[in-house]
Order: C-alpha cells, then structure tokens, then sequence
C-alpha cells in the first residue's frame, strides 16, 4: 500500500478470513463426525511375538518358503490395516486352493484373534 501524502510503501497487517467451518462453529452448528464401526485389527505392538508364531506355522506347512513370506507379509498388511475378518477370508483362498490345511487354518485363526484388538 502507498501513502498518499509522502508517497512511500507502507505494509499492512494482512487481512485472514475465517474458514466456513469455524463461522458454523461459532454460530453453534458444528457436525459431528460420523464414527466407522470398531473392528478387530492386528496389535502392532504385539507384532514380533505374532511374526514368530506364523513362521512356526508355516515352517511346518507344505507351502513354499518364498510364497510363505509374501504370504506373511499380506496377513500382517490387511490384519492390521483393515480387520482381521478380511485377513481370515485371504487365508481361506490359501486353503481353498490347497496350501493351507484346514488344522493350519485353524491354527492361524485362532493366532490373529489372540494378537488381536478393537480399534
């Protein structure tokens, strides 16, 4: 901005806008956030011990070591990412195509929902 009687720059504050969601929240009209369902996922800090318990499992299985660590990899990602229910449908189409038997399925069922919590 320039002044008009000596003709030099002046600096001015600048001019900030409040957001429309801070005017509705003023005003009493905040929203409330829609809560998703809590669902069973993976224990991150329980993770070494599971890592450890799977490894046994598969160790013993018939499917091969270099598909079992991708494997191990998958659960770990969509057990403690999505939920532990999506984690045990990807193991059943290990079981459905015939990697997995039915007691290792178990086995890992019953592993996911011991390393398991709600969040």
């Amino acid at each position: 901005m320039v002044d008009s009687k000596s003709g030099t720059a002046v600096k001015t504050a600048p001019q900030y806008k409040q957001s429309p969601n801070k005017q509705s929240a003023k005003k009493g009209k905040l929203k409330t956030k829609e809560g998703t369902k809590r669902q069973a996922m993976l224990n991150t800090h329980k993770l070494s011990p599971f890592k450890y318990d799977m490894n046994e499992i598969l160790s013993a299985s018939s499917m091969d070591p270099s598909k079992a660590s991708s494997f191990l990899a998958s659960v770990i990602a969509k057990a403690s990412r999505v939920s532990t229910k999506d984690a045990k449908e990807f193991i059943k189409t290990f079981l459905e195509a015939g990697d997995l038997t039915k007691e290792e399925y178990d086995r890992i069922s019953r592993l996911m929902d011991k390393y398991s919590k709600y969040r």
